[in-house]
């Protein structure tokens, strides 16, 4: 682009999640630059993209663009969220310094230091009038009773936002647990979706596109997080030994997991006609292909499929692992190739996995009627 061009922004609540969202004219040159950006995603409901609030405010993302766009703060007088009316520089909000040094210190990872960065400033903006260091207990408790009542938020959400606070006041303030300790609200237990193998199947069909079908058949086959996708460099594809090496995935632990003969064949395909430089997978300027376009890919698909269940891009890692199960793969062996810390964790696929249960005969198939 040879001119800066115009992105208008304001904030709102999306799924639970206070984002930046980003206002122009259809343009593909723009669009593609969005997209690069870690999780920027379409919400169609309000006709525009939007991004995490750690990828802001204007000052950061126009660094980031220079030359290329402009973000300007939306004029409005409120935005939207839930009922919510906030002021448009919100957003702007800055956290105190010490808390991002803190977490950097203790190595936290990239994805946690932005979500406890965003919930700590939702928490200064609902007390905007009174700095941080004069809240008290009840104050807390006062937020996290408006966040389960008012906002109807979900309990991850809810334990994200106590983790996000009980940082700053303890490891910042240095305040003892007990004078701010939360009641921690219960984990609910849902079991994962898992999508058959012949769904599998049906969504991999419909994805023309050499990239994108290569992206999702490795993750099935590898059982692989959408992050750990898009971190794939050309040499974590052992060849030789049929492996991946997964690195620094999440809780910063290195694993290797399976790599089939058979999508070793479709990335060899693929790396010849699209020549990725670094990552494996590349957007159209180079770079680093984002999370959102690859979830993007998989909602497509699983329409044009007519699938009907729910699933996300993370049920094909849960498909993965089931599949394996129902196959008569070790608990153990899933548990590493999936890179579980706890055996617990695996052992949730045995809720959803079809082996044995089909076996399984029903009294009333029993009854003479």
């Amino acid at each position: 682009m040879k001119k800066e061009k115009t992105i208008q922004i304001d904030t709102a609540i999306i799924d639970g999640n206070q984002r930046i969202r980003l206002f122009f004219s259809y343009d593909q040159e723009i669009i593609d630059l969005v997209k690069s950006l870690p999780g920027a995603r379409w919400q169609p409901a309000m006709k525009c993209w939007h991004i995490a609030m750690a990828m802001g405010p204007a000052e950061k993302l126009n660094y980031r663009f220079q030359g290329k766009l402009a973000f300007i703060p939306k004029e409005l007088p409120s935005i939207v969220g839930s009922g919510d009316k906030q002021k448009t520089d919100d957003c702007l909000i800055k956290v105190p310094d010490e808390f991002i040094k803190t977490m950097k210190l203790k190595d936290y990872s990239i994805r946690t230091l932005k979500t406890y960065t965003s919930m700590l400033r939702l928490f200064m903006n609902f007390y905007k009038t009174r700095t941080l260091d004069d809240l008290t207990d009840e104050d807390i408790r006062e937020y996290l009773l408006y966040l389960v009542d008012t906002k109807k938020v979900s309990q991850s959400y809810q334990n994200q936002a106590i983790n996000a606070i009980k940082f700053y006041y303890e490891q910042i303030l240095g305040r003892p647990t007990h004078t701010y300790y939360l009641q921690r609200p219960k984990r609910e237990k849902k079991l994962p979706s898992v999508m058959s193998e012949e769904e599998v199947v049906r969504l991999l069909k419909q994805i023309n596109n050499l990239k994108h079908k290569a992206a999702l058949s490795l993750i099935y086959s590898a059982g692989l997080r959408v992050d750990e996708l898009v971190n794939l460099k050309i040499p974590d594809i052992d060849s030789s030994r049929f492996q991946i090496r997964v690195n620094q995935a999440k809780g910063k632990k290195d694993r290797v997991t399976l790599l089939s003969s058979n999508i070793l064949k479709l990335l060899r395909e693929y790396v010849k006609e699209y020549k990725p430089k670094e990552w494996l997978f590349e957007g159209q300027d180079g770079g680093q292909y984002s999370a959102g376009s690859i979830q993007a890919i998989f909602r497509k698909a699983k329409k044009a499929a007519g699938i009907q269940k729910k699933a996300t891009v993370h049920t094909l890692r849960h498909s993965f692992a089931t599949h394996l199960l129902e196959r008569g793969t070790d608990l153990r062996y899933i548990q590493e190739l999936l890179g579980h810390q706890s055996s617990r964790t695996t052992e949730i696929y045995t809720h959803v996995t079809e082996k044995g249960f089909k076996k399984i005969i029903s009294p009333f198939d029993n009854l003479d009627l």
